[in-house]
């Protein structure tokens, strides 16, 4: 395995590089790819930035420049749902664009000339992501819960009930929205490259959410990210 690791921002992957083993760092396209070992496995960490667009390319650059075999992406996300709460885990079983309507030219949510509208993830992956994310959060306080389901990506950041409430009708088993993870799948699906999808609900995706959003990034989010990683890469 050479593992590709992609956050969408600085605060989601803090202290990972300064895990890392004779890492070294590579800038292409805009970006500093940093390559090493991490708790003994080869990885290629990389912030890809806010959006479909800039997740796609950054995942398609790990696999044709940088050889990696397999990618995770892990960052923050907001709920999709009433049993999933600020400080939860999502593993994505399966991934949604919300945004993609080319109806009625194709079904709502297909991608074009794929016959994918939903993009299941890599089960070995994510039932490794799975396994860590339990492990890690028995032991945080408050009681943060996990869940495995769907996640949707979409260019909006969802900061209103009314827009939430609108794609949970279209999509009832949603977990989480965010930006990203789903252009992942899509390149990963047509690359042939296993990948897995993990979030951690950062906000309500509510009138609220901007500043739950930023107060969670800078404060939560690298903990769990680095302790989720540390243990996937070192299952007990």
């Amino acid at each position: 395995m050479r593992l590709g690791i992609i956050s969408a921002l600085a605060e989601e992957q803090n202290g990972l590089i300064e895990a890392m083993e004779n890492a070294a760092k590579v800038t292409h396209g805009m970006r500093d790819y940093t390559a090493g070992r991490l708790w003994g496995v080869d990885s290629v960490c990389v912030l890809s930035r806010i959006g479909k667009v800039a997740a796609a390319m950054t995942a398609s650059i790990l696999v044709e420049k940088f050889g990696v075999t397999h990618i995770v992406f892990t960052g923050v996300a907001g709920s999709g749902d009433l049993g999933v709460r600020v400080g939860d885990v999502v593993v994505a079983d399966s991934l949604v664009q919300h945004d993609m309507d080319a109806s009625p030219l194709f079904p709502r949510f297909e991608i074009p000339l794929t016959g994918q509208s939903r993009i299941a993830s890599d089960r070995e992956l994510t039932r490794r992501l799975s396994t860590a994310a339990r492990d890690f959060l028995q032991n945080e306080p408050g009681s943060p819960q996990f869940h495995r389901g769907l996640i949707a990506s979409g260019d909006q950041f969802i900061n209103k009930r009314a827009q939430l409430n609108a794609l949970k009708d279209a999509l009832p088993e949603l977990l989480a929205v965010e930006m990203e993870g789903a252009a992942v799948a899509q390149v990963c699906f047509e690359l042939g490259i296993p990948f897995g999808i993990i979030r951690t609900i950062s906000d309500n995706a509510n009138e609220d959410a901007a500043v739950d959003f930023m107060h969670f990034v800078h404060t939560v989010a690298s903990r769990y990210a680095y302790n989720i990683l540390k243990h996937f890469c070192q299952p007990q």
